[in-house]
């Protein structure tokens, strides 16, 4: 049996004087300070790469190239980074001796560089004739949702993306179509979300810090997992953009903004609470004077007539009996959730009452609002089908409105 030896640095001396390279691989581990610090790196690097020079300074300049420049100032300026980045400098960054790259199209004739643009030389599609060249921001948002890398922390996602599915199919969540209609700066992305865009599930990890695009609309960079294992850093603005020229792309609703909500209940609903509104029977001037205005509603996991007992002993019923006049059954929803968003969308027409309890303690009651019943039924059509967070109630009209 041969005996292993280890190489020491003394034999790649050795081996190196020979002109012999040895290459061995080293497994380095780093702590996320570090981890960022590379991957900034990387990100100047490949604007390097893709512009032939180095990032400037400058109003004139892209907000994105002006970070890489103020970025690439701070690295050369500390030598624990430039410590650590060494290895990945092949290009000559730190040292700042950079060669810029010169333009190759210089030396290509008319056909190569209409294919470089992207242009078919035909008949129909001339020199003279360059309608169908995409335009950079179009070609640079086609690249950003094509570049993906492995989401290594896949396993992390997976089983959410499980859940949605599985959900989807037994209609505890929905889809809707992406409203062109609403205009592109109205378009919310949110932390959280899930969305289908390229016939692929998205979720959207992370949203980065704001910050202006070169037209003066707010922007941010993204961490965006996909159903396929891949993610990308795609910019916002960006992904919008794609959603826009994908005409099958779809926002994903929350649980509790699906179709959960239904007059019958089937075998494989699993009923979990009910939504109720109640209409109060008390003599208080306020209430007794706009009795058809005046509701409560709530959510329960119990029985709503249990709920409402001993109503006129119990201060939350204005220390009266009411009357139930409208009841939502829910299923597969968090209760206690599923109530402050209601709470919360007619906040602007909360009732303020104050009666005294048993005691003669003056007390204010909660969860009662003056709104007509028809709003509260609309409300409710509007959870279902997931467009809730796009609409607010307007006390002075008596109507929902979009945002």
């Amino acid at each position: 049996m041969a005996n292993k030896k280890i190489l020491t640095e003394e034999d790649d001396a050795l081996l190196a004087e020979l002109g012999i390279e040895v290459e061995f691989k080293k497994h380095a581990t780093f702590n996320s300070r570090e981890e960022r610090i590379i991957a900034g790196f990387e990100e100047i690097k490949k604007f390097v790469q893709d512009n032939g020079r180095l990032p400037e300074h400058g109003e004139d300049k892209e907000i994105f190239e002006r970070l890489f420049a103020i970025r690439l100032d701070q690295i050369r300026g500390s030598e624990e980074s430039k410590t650590l980045l060494q290895k990945f400098d092949d290009k000559g960054l730190l040292a700042d001796n950079f060669q810029p790259v010169l333009d190759e199209t210089d030396d290509l004739d008319d056909d190569e560089l209409l294919a470089q643009l992207g242009v078919d030389e035909t008949e129909e599609n001339s020199i003279t004739n360059l309608k169908h060249v995409r335009s950079q921001a179009e070609k640079k948002a086609a690249e950003e949702i094509a570049n993906r890398a492995i989401c290594e922390d896949f396993e992390r996602f997976k089983p959410m993306f499980d859940e949605v599915k599985n959900d989807i199919s037994l209609k505890y969540r929905s889809t809707i179509r992406f409203r062109k209609d609403a205009g592109f700066t109205k378009t919310t992305i949110r932390k959280g979300q899930f969305l289908i865009i390229v016939g692929q599930i998205a979720y959207i990890d992370d949203i980065g810090e704001t910050i202006k695009a070169p037209n003066g609309e707010d922007d941010a960079r993204l961490r965006v997992i996909y159903d396929n294992g891949t993610e990308s850093n795609i910019l916002l603005r960006s992904l919008i953009r794609a959603m826009y020229k994908d005409d099958t792309s779809r926002f994903i609703t929350d649980p509790n903004s699906g179709p959960l909500f239904s007059g019958e209940s089937s075998e494989d609903d699993l009923e979990s609470g009910t939504i109720y509104v109640l209409r109060s029977l008390s003599d208080h001037p306020l209430v007794k004077a706009n009795k058809s205005l005046v509701h409560k509603i709530g959510v329960t996991g119990g029985d709503v007539k249990k709920r409402i007992t001993n109503a006129k002993n119990d201060p939350t019923f204005l220390m009266a009996d009411v009357e139930v006049i409208a009841t939502y059954k829910l299923a597969n929803i968090n209760r206690v959730k599923l109530e402050k968003v209601i709470h919360r969308f007619f906040s602007n027409s909360k009732l303020e009452v104050e009666i005294n309890d048993r005691f003669g303690k003056p007390v204010k009651a909660n969860e009662w609002f003056l709104m007509p019943l028809f709003i509260i039924d609309q409300m409710v059509d509007k959870i279902k089908d997931g467009t809730v967070s796009d609409f607010y109630y307007d006390p002075s009209s008596a109507e929902l409105k979009r945002h």
